[in-house]
């Protein structure tokens, strides 16, 4: 098997406002169609979806991969009230990571990999 790309499907509870979140992370949107919407962040992609299961969203935890986590950091401050819940930045064995909570309660995990 060869693959290029995998893509998730996170919900939402209040489509706009997550569209509206995504967008102030950084990531562009494309509507699929009245209930899909296709986000881009240079090759990070992911759809987000117009339903909601909240124990799933509740458990629902991504990684991204950034170059600078204090841009990423800056990036998140300057959503203002769409960044509800985040953490500071913390130093990690491996890297360093800021906890960022989506609105329906999905969990990025914003990281810089420390580089060998």
């Amino acid at each position: 098997m060869h693959t290029t790309d995998i893509r998730l499907f996170i919900p939402s509870k209040d489509f706009a406002l997550s569209q509206q979140f995504y967008q102030a992370l950084g990531f562009s949107k494309e509507s699929v169609n009245d209930q899909l919407c296709l986000f881009t962040c240079d090759e990070c992609t992911f759809f987000l979806q117009n339903s909601c299961q909240q124990a799933f969203a509740e458990n629902l935890m991504m990684q991204l991969i950034v170059p600078d986590i204090h841009a990423a950091f800056a990036q998140i401050e300057s959503m203002g009230d769409l960044a509800t819940k985040y953490q500071p930045i913390k130093h990690e064995s491996w890297g360093k990571v800021v906890y960022l909570w989506g609105p329906s309660g999905e969990l990025w995990h914003i990281t810089e990999l420390n580089t060998q």
